[in-house]
């Protein structure tokens, strides 16, 4: 207990619960960031958004930024490999919709992002990082710009602490440190020194992210690297109990176990969401994905999972969710 962090201010956001639902692509759409903060999630955060697509108004791109009241404070986080399109585009974001903040990803290691020298390709070229924060920060004055980054490019090319402190000198007012490099994507062990490292060397809030999955990780993490909140992605998969879970462990409050039919309730919502945002052709294929997680590690989970991810449309989906729940 003594190691949670209970507060947390980034600019002129005051942050009660610092554990966030981290952006991911495919993922944390308008239904999936209703859900995770009806469990409790202090802030979550739009999936990556193209600078390139927002400022031509691609219709695909912008909806991806659209989000509810219920949702603040919420990140648009944003990707782009000019700072003239990045400029562009915060300003876009800003005007348009007024997010609470603006994140910026020097974090992604998918190959069709960093071919482009976007995400964590910018880690390779600091000078290009820098151009592209100061243009986004002085773009939108008015609100908070944060990044989320990764170490590095390779085990050769370790930058995070380094980067750090030149962000925060341009003006970022919070960093997450994802410590894998880009080549080593999601696999291996993410280092937390590196997270300690870059606590120590900069005044503002870092967030940590990676191989967290329990409440013995956070606590780990917290101890480990002092960090000031804490960013959970995958662990959030199918899982978005996890944050009332780390709410009731700070409030010395004991978890309860979930039961399927709440299980099947919050998949049977999530899947309605989804439907109700992109029409049934898409949202009913957006949602096998989740099923899968929703579904992991149960007793005939597989049985279930192969059978709601063959299911030809809405309704049959409906069907067997409601015809198992009762």
């Amino acid at each position: 207990m003594t190691h949670f962090k209970k507060k947390l201010q980034i600019g002129n956001i005051n942050i009660d619960f610092p554990f966030f639902l981290a952006p991911m692509a495919g993922v944390t759409d308008y239904a999936f960031r209703v859900i995770a903060k009806e469990f409790g999630a202090g802030i979550v955060y739009s999936e990556f958004v193209s600078a390139h697509g927002i400022i031509r108004k691609n219709e695909k791109t912008l909806k991806m930024i659209q989000f509810s009241d219920f949702e603040r404070p919420i990140g648009i986080q944003i990707f782009g490999d000019s700072p003239e399109v990045m400029r562009d585009a915060a300003k876009v974001v800003y005007e348009k919709f007024k997010p609470n903040l603006i994140d910026i990803n020097y974090g992604c290691p998918v190959p069709k992002v960093t071919k482009k020298g976007a995400g964590s390709a910018a880690l390779k070229d600091l000078c290009l990082m820098e151009d592209i924060t100061q243009a986004v920060v002085e773009s939108v004055p008015k609100i908070p710009v944060t990044v989320k980054m990764r170490a590095g490019w390779n085990a050769e090319k370790i930058v995070s602490t380094e980067a750090g402190i030149k962000l925060e000198k341009i003006g970022v007012k919070a960093i997450t440190l994802h410590p894998r490099t880009t080549v080593q994507m999601y696999k291996s062990k993410a280092n937390w020194d590196l997270i300690k490292e870059l606590k120590e060397n900069v005044d503002i809030p870092v967030i940590g992210n990676g191989d967290v999955s329990s409440i013995d990780d956070i606590k780990k993490m917290f101890k480990t690297t002092n960090c000031d909140g804490i960013m959970i992605g995958r662990a959030a998969l199918g899982n978005p109990w996890f944050f009332t879970e780390i709410k009731k462990y700070m409030n010395n409050e004991d978890p309860k176990d979930i039961s399927m039919k709440e299980r099947f309730e919050v998949c049977q919502k999530h899947l309605d969401l989804l439907v109700q945002t992109h029409g049934e052709v898409i949202g009913t294929n957006n949602m096998r994905k989740h099923f899968g997680w929703y579904f992991k590690g149960f007793k005939d989970a597989s049985a279930l999972r192969k059978k709601l991810v063959l299911v030809k449309n809405y309704s049959e989906m409906k069907d067997i969710l409601s015809n198992i729940r009762h």
